[in-house]
């Protein structure tokens, strides 16, 4: 089958291309923007890519048209196929009836910690010799790729609660059918669709109607929101972390930081311990969410909570991209108030403080463009997510499509010297070189490429004096 996929260079739909060109089928597609990295991946797989939206692509003639929720009413392609009743589906759709049916499939949703729970669950079933399938919103180091499929019987997605194309208005994963369900945790978000909170409950509780009597639901037991969608109705076995009862992380010795080493409970007995390098309580809820979902097709606790202690985390999770004269730049995709929240926390907790006993400051430097931050709807809680930062960086674009339809320095101002905010990156750039010093900790914090930012910085911080006398390339 040759599948013509429209908007293929968003995470979601460059893994179905892959997968499909895994499967067999000839793959070509187009989006507005083709640009590395994400072209480059899909033409190292013998994809075709075409920039716009052009309806000379028609002559391609595909056997069906697949259709990212990037393409809108409008779209001149997509108007053309409509005009001549030619055969389309959306993105999760096809996934659905082309790739996982048949498959155990192991399904993650939530708010936040999606990318890094399946990222952690899909390598707890890899080191168990499974051999998963998987489609993932993000890079895990562990393997390098977002998405691949395998001869195995189990798959692990990312379930997504954005919707799934301009023709059908469910979330993405009502389409997967897992028979394991991972609720990692639900609050507002998505403002750009969802008119609140009760609105996003729907749509879990129609993920969690498909969920079958011999599959289990691993719900976040600190959750009132994730509580409601059960009560609504649930057919499936559920299992609770992060409470007394079901599943936890705590202390695996006296004196020993939590951070690197913790122990997993379940029901009330220690069966596994977890010695790792990724910091933070929303990282320990992750694990043991993953672990728990790994005993549901037979995965051992001990065994998966040993797996961890191998697990290296996923591209723009906290990752390194440089350190310079004593100042390391950080790049994380935190965005919504409460991922960005725990993500400085989570830095906070990780850098402590120096051999002086001198607290390690936090620049942070924040790009909030996602949809739901582009409307305003949770810029009152900036401040109060980033009070752990020691200074705050703020860039708004004053144009185009990333552009803020409210007043940054306004929403900031409750931090008052603390934090700035810009419309030009260059000028952002050249004052958090001007502030920062040896030991300081750069978080650069957006769902976006960020006008390439962190090189910027990079670079601004080797041009600086001290660092040319000192000999940094």
């Amino acid at each position: 089958m040759h599948i013509h996929i429209l908007g293929i260079c968003g995470t979601f739909m460059g893994g179905l291309a892959v997968l499909a060109r895994n499967a067999g089928h000839t793959v070509t597609g187009c989006d507005a923007g083709v640009y590395p990295p994400m072209s480059t991946q899909l033409e190292a797989q013998g994809i075709r890519l075409i920039e716009g939206w052009g309806v000379e692509q028609l002559d391609l003639k595909p056997d069906l048209f697949v259709v990212g929720n990037v393409v809108t009413r409008g779209n001149p392609l997509m108007e053309e196929i409509l005009n001549r009743s030619l055969p389309y589906t959306s993105g999760p759709q096809w996934l659905g009836d082309h790739v996982l049916n048949g498959k155990w499939v192991l399904a993650v949703a939530g708010t936040h910690g999606k990318t890094t729970t399946t990222s952690m669950l899909t390598w707890l079933l890899e080191d168990a010799g499974m051999n998963p399938g998987f489609l993932i919103g993000g890079v895990p180091l562990n393997f390098g790729v977002s998405a691949r499929l395998t001869d195995s019987s189990f798959f692990v997605i990312e379930a997504d609660e954005y919707d799934t194309a301009f023709f059908d208005k469910r979330s993405k994963f009502v389409h997967y059918r897992p028979r394991t369900a991972v609720l990692n945790n639900l609050e507002f978000d998505h403002a750009d669709i969802f008119a609140d909170l009760a609105a996003i409950e729907t749509q879990f509780h129609h993920l969690v109607r498909t969920v079958p009597g011999i599959g289990r639901v691993i719900s976040n037991g600190r959750e009132d929101a994730l509580d409601r969608v059960l009560t609504r109705g649930c057919w499936s076995e559920v299992e609770r972390f992060g409470v007394d009862g079901g599943w936890q992380a705590l202390p695996a010795e006296d004196g020993v930081a939590i951070d690197e080493r913790f122990a997993v409970y379940h029901n009330g007995e220690r069966v596994g311990v977890v010695d790792w390098q990724v910091q933070g309580e929303h990282n320990r809820m992750n694990a043991i969410a993953a672990i728990a979902a790994a005993r549901h097709i037979g995965v051992p606790p001990a065994q998966a909570a040993k797996s961890l202690s191998t697990f290296r985390n996923v591209k723009r999770r906290m990752e390194v991209r440089g350190s310079v004269d004593g100042v390391t730049v950080y790049d994380d995709f935190a965005h919504h108030p409460t991922a960005i929240q725990t993500t400085v926390a989570g830095l906070r907790t990780r850098i402590g403080r120096d051999e002086n006993g001198k607290r390690a400051r936090i620049l942070a430097v924040l790009e909030p463009r996602s949809n739901t931050m582009k409307l305003g709807v949770m810029k009152a809680q900036l401040p109060a997510s980033l009070v752990d930062a020691d200074l705050v960086f703020g860039y708004g674009a004053p144009t185009g499509k990333d552009a803020l339809g409210w007043n940054l320095a306004e929403a900031l101002a409750p931090m008052g010297d603390k934090a700035q905010a810009f419309n030009d990156i260059d000028t952002l750039v050249k004052s958090v070189v001007a502030a920062a010093r040896p030991g300081d900790q750069v978080l650069v914090m957006s769902n976006g490429g960020f006008g390439g930012v962190h090189q910027k910085l990079l670079d601004a911080l080797s041009a600086r004096p001290t660092a040319q006398a000192r000999g940094v390339a």
